[in-house]
């Protein structure tokens, strides 16, 4: 096991190689040695270093998605197997669904999805298509992200592709330090659900929200083809790989930002600011009302542009 002082040299080495806004990494780095040289990691375990490090970080530089984690699995670091955490991710959304948590059929005719996590668009678009199919024939929709923790930006991306009529929707550009590339979004052309146009869409946040669940909440806020409510989300907008800097160790470190095209900006820091604005608990309540008064008035779909 290598020393926490050799841990957080590993670390900073990927934040001062990846980070998206590198004028920062090198704060970052001044930052963490002042306190490394004046002792405050010494004598810290695995899980406690990981903590006192993410809050020390994030001090410094308050992004949400730049963290020390502790994984109790044994993580490979043989450079071949360094994936950005891929592989991980990928089997986490294969045990959980591709993220689909329940669909059901509401009083009014009123669909609802709860997503816990965004899967990617290769893997997830089954599932994603089974949940939208299942809510098709509904007159409106309430997609329930209170619990999600992110997922893939493909992924966030196909799943607001289900609510515009076509491809040719500009949804949001990703920067990528790394590359030093810029890759844009759009409406996806073939889905394997029906789109679901024309009805009332309702997005359910909290303070849990993040990620790529906020990246969905945001872009159908932007676009005004949802109206959000609930609670403010966590406010991480930066597109994030993981590094294995110890067996048990990982540093999270955001190489990108998201440019939403509505807005020229994104939800990092502040989170995803609902139109209608309750306690994350009665958000469902205030939504089916809502939704309910809607399909009984014959409006349409859509809330008000961000």
């Amino acid at each position: 096991m290598p020393t926490n002082e050799q841990i957080i040299e590993q670390a900073l080495d990927r934040i001062a190689a990846g980070y998206v806004f590198p004028e920062k990494a090198v704060a970052i780095e001044a930052a963490i040695r002042s306190r490394l040289a004046a002792g405050a990691y010494e004598g810290l375990d695995g899980p406690a270093l990981c903590e006192t490090v993410t809050a020390h970080l994030q001090e410094v530089c308050p992004d949400r998605h730049l963290r020390l984690l502790w994984s109790e699995e044994p993580q490979s670091l043989h450079p071949v197997d360094a994936d950005g955490g891929q592989a991980a991710f990928l089997k986490l959304l294969r045990e959980h669904n591709q993220g689909v948590r329940r669909v059901e059929h509401l009083e009014g005719n009123i669909g609802l999805i709860e997503v816990g996590r965004i899967a990617t668009a290769v893997e997830g678009a089954s599932v994603i298509g089974a949940a939208m199919q299942l809510v098709a024939g509904s007159s409106a929709l309430v997609l329930d992200l209170r619990g999600c923790l992110g997922g893939a930006p493909e992924g966030a991306a196909m799943w607001c592709s289900y609510f515009f009529g076509d491809d040719q929707v500009h949804l949001n550009d990703i920067y990528d330090r790394t590359t030093g590339t810029t890759r844009q979004y759009w409406t996806v052309a073939h889905l394997p659900a029906p789109r679901y146009t024309n009805r009332p869409v309702y997005v359910l946040t909290s303070e849990i929200t993040f990620s790529g669940g906020e990246d969905v909440a945001y872009t159908l806020q932007a676009q005004g083809r949802a109206v959000v409510v609930g609670a403010t989300t966590r406010g991480g907008a930066h597109p994030t790989a993981r590094h294995a800097v110890a067996e048990h160790v990982l540093v999270t470190v955001p190489a990108a930002r998201t440019v939403n095209t509505v807005t020229g900006t994104n939800w990092e820091g502040v989170g995803v600011v609902p139109d209608v604005q309750v306690p994350a608990d009665q958000a469902l309540d205030t939504a089916l009302k809502a939704a309910l008064r809607q399909v009984e008035a014959g409006a349409k779909p859509g809330g008000p542009a961000r």
